[in-house]
């Protein structure tokens, strides 16, 4: 962190409440000079010369807090953190609101090794703080400190909120990956000591195979875990699921059997109705896929492979207006689905709603594009995607 992020930090009230905090006219006159020329030295981005000019003001008053804040802004990005925590603990013990002071003091701590210190801090300030870039900045150093303490809970409840508030930012995502990636290979490891032969282990072992595409493996032990436990929740959509994605007519067939088995075990397993709607579709079969996808819908209204999966349905029989509401909601939901802005784009051009359509062409062309990408990317590093998106537009399905 260089200087320009120091100066965010430093609070800049010189010639105000700096000078006001003395209470004799030798001591103003003398702070509002060395003041002035910390000002100077900042603006002429020399921090290290207005450092000698801050220890001047707080020499005539130790307890202005202007310069003690600054001060410890200063030596903290100079990398003096032990020199800069006195400072800044004097700042925020005269004004305890200062956040940002907070901020820096417990990231301080954490480079002194005073971890409790600085783990206290900055829980009780990453609420307050609202500028992103320390927001995440803060965030961060929690994480390194919950990851460090083996609480990667608390670290994957801090990364939630920033994901929640900045979800592009590719630092927070890095670290989200690489928190849940720890939890998941913690949780099996736990798994294969306290149940080494349970059903849930074998379906752990399923997941870890399929997301490296190893289906054929994945598939024996989704079998195994439902010879031991047939009633597991969700265990017979996930060997559907893999099953679905074999290139075998065989397995596509026994892909419906098991979503069939997932509603026959839960009645509101509304990705089986997904699936199945999809199954009769591609089969012909536009009443049956009209019901699972119905069914879907009223179990899930803002699930957008429902929306798009029971609009195709009404385009086929017709009903162009209530397909444009259920493609509407899809693409307000799943922005980035390119087949459901090629829907949307047909039925456009059927009203003569030309720009609109022209619009909603170049919103799939867009999306349609960056999903190849990403299925490259997937293949290159061997890992099967958790659903088979049919995103080629019309015709997909």
């Amino acid at each position: 962190m260089g200087f320009t992020k120091a100066f965010s930090f430093v609070l800049l009230f010189f010639l105000g409440s700096t000078v006001a905090k003395s209470q004799q006219v030798g001591n103003r006159e003398q702070i509002a000079f060395h003041a002035q020329q910390a000002q100077q030295f900042l603006q002429a981005n020399q921090p290290d010369q207005a450092i000698p000019e801050f220890r001047a003001i707080i020499a005539l008053d130790p307890t202005n807090i202007d310069a003690l804040g600054n001060l410890g802004v200063l030596l903290y990005f100079k990398g003096d953190y032990a020199h800069a925590i006195p400072e800044l603990q004097a700042a925020l013990k005269l004004d305890p609101a200062l956040w940002k002071i907070q901020a820096l003091l417990g990231m301080a701590q954490r480079r002194t090794r005073d971890f409790g210190g600085s783990l206290a801090n900055l829980e009780q300030v990453f609420p307050k703080l609202e500028e992103k870039d320390i927001q995440i900045e803060v965030g961060m150093e929690l994480v390194e400190l919950y990851s460090g303490q083996e609480q990667l809970g608390k670290a994957a409840g801090v990364l939630d909120l920033l994901r929640n508030k900045y979800p592009t930012d590719v630092g927070v995502l890095y670290s989200s990956y690489r928190i849940y990636s720890d939890l998941a290979g913690e949780s099996m490891l736990s798994l294969s000591l306290i149940a080494p032969h349970s059903a849930q282990m074998y379906q752990v072992m399923a997941h870890e195979l399929a997301r490296q595409g190893q289906m054929d493996a994945a598939i024996r032990n989704f079998r195994e875990a439902l010879r031991i436990n047939p009633s597991l929740p969700g265990l017979h959509f996930e060997l559907a699921e893999a099953l679905n994605a074999s290139d075998t007519q065989q397995g596509k067939e026994e892909a419906k059997k098991e979503y069939e088995a997932a509603l026959s075990v839960n009645s509101f397993d509304e990705k089986s109705e997904c699936r199945l709607g999809k199954i009769a579709y591609q089969a012909g079969d536009l009443k049956g896929s009209f019901s699972h996808y119905s069914r879907a819908v009223e179990l899930q209204p803002d699930d957008p492979e429902a929306n798009l999966g029971l609009a195709k349905d009404l385009m086929d029989m017709k009903e162009s207006q209530k397909a444009q509401a259920l493609l509407q909601h899809a693409v307000h939901l799943d922005p980035t689905n390119p087949e459901a802005h090629f829907r949307l784009a047909t039925i456009y051009r059927q009203e003569g709603r030309i720009a609109d359509a022209k619009g909603e062409l170049e919103q799939y062309q867009k999306f349609r594009t960056m999903k190849e990408k990403l299925r490259k990317l997937y293949q290159e590093m061997r890992i099967q995607p958790a659903q088979q998106e049919s995103d080629q537009g019309m015709g997909s399905r």
